[in-house]
């Protein structure tokens, strides 16, 4: 939406020029189907929620559900701010950064309500094998908020290559420490290769994308070039915050298991 220029191309909320369906046509076609989406992801979110209260037996779980849910509908006021205060910089990274919020709780919760995580038998590894994943989830979301900030011209250029290389440094030391002492684990090697394939991608993007709104930055209107590279970069950035949280909670999980003690038998 904001890389076809249609943010605000739908003046009020929560109704859309007055009417539940407006006309299609313009930006406003991004805008509506970006209205409708949430909508439907919020009613998602709330049965999902529920369905956690009332079957899930794990706290952490039913916590994460509402928690989700609380983050979407603080994501859903924060999009009707922007309409109603005509995009301020703080409010429109703040959208942002919290979408990215919300798609990593979800996450979470697909990861919690998968097959359980196993032991195996080697050994799942110390405090580092667990500490570099934490700090490359912390560090793909700061250049989350860089790159929002970018998008909204708070910030230059600079700061968004700063944060990209100290992001895709420390994802490729939590996959690459992972890979070389748990290569015979599938369980953490595959969220390990996940996260290294998509920041090589992401890299790639992120050149693309410079590159593309470089190219087209005299033309009048947004270019289907620029547009798509631009969005393949917002959207494999998710996915590496995703693989990041993914990792991270597979090696939590190992870690807790082989050090929670044994009865004799």
């Amino acid at each position: 939406m904001t890389s076809n220029d249609a943010a605000l191309a739908v003046p009020d909320w929560p109704l859309a020029w007055g009417r539940l369906v407006p006309p299609l046509e313009g930006g406003i076609r991004y805008e509506f189907a970006h209205r409708v989406l949430a909508a439907t992801v919020a009613l998602l979110t709330g049965v999902l929620a529920f369905r956690l209260q009332v079957r899930e037996r794990r706290r952490w779980l039913r916590r994460l559900g509402w928690g989700l849910l609380a983050a979407v509908l603080a994501q859903a006021l924060l999009g009707g701010a922007l309409v109603k205060l005509v995009d301020p910089k703080a409010l429109a990274i703040s959208h942002a950064c919290l979408a990215q919020l919300c798609f990593g709780l979800a996450v979470a919760i697909a990861l919690g309500l998968g097959e359980p995580l196993r032991q195996s038998e080697s050994a799942w590894g110390g405090a580092g094998d667990s500490v570099a994943p934490r700090l490359a989830v912390v560090a793909v979301f700061v250049q989350t908020i860089l790159g929002a900030a970018l998008r909204h011209n708070a910030l230059g250029l600079a700061s968004h290559v700063v944060g990209a290389i100290a992001a895709t440094a420390l994802a490729m030391w939590a996959a690459l420490q992972i890979l070389i002492h748990h290569m015979e684990e599938p369980r953490l090697r595959r969220p390990a290769l996940q996260l290294l394939y998509l920041t090589g991608a992401q890299l790639f993007l992120g050149f693309a994308a410079y590159t593309a709104r470089e190219a087209t930055a005299g033309d009048p209107q947004p270019m289907p070039i620029m547009i798509w590279a631009t969005v393949a970069h917002v959207v494999v950035g998710s996915l590496v915050f995703g693989a990041a949280i993914a990792l991270a909670m597979r090696v939590r999980s190992g870690r807790n298991q082989s050090q929670s003690p044994r009865t004799s038998g």
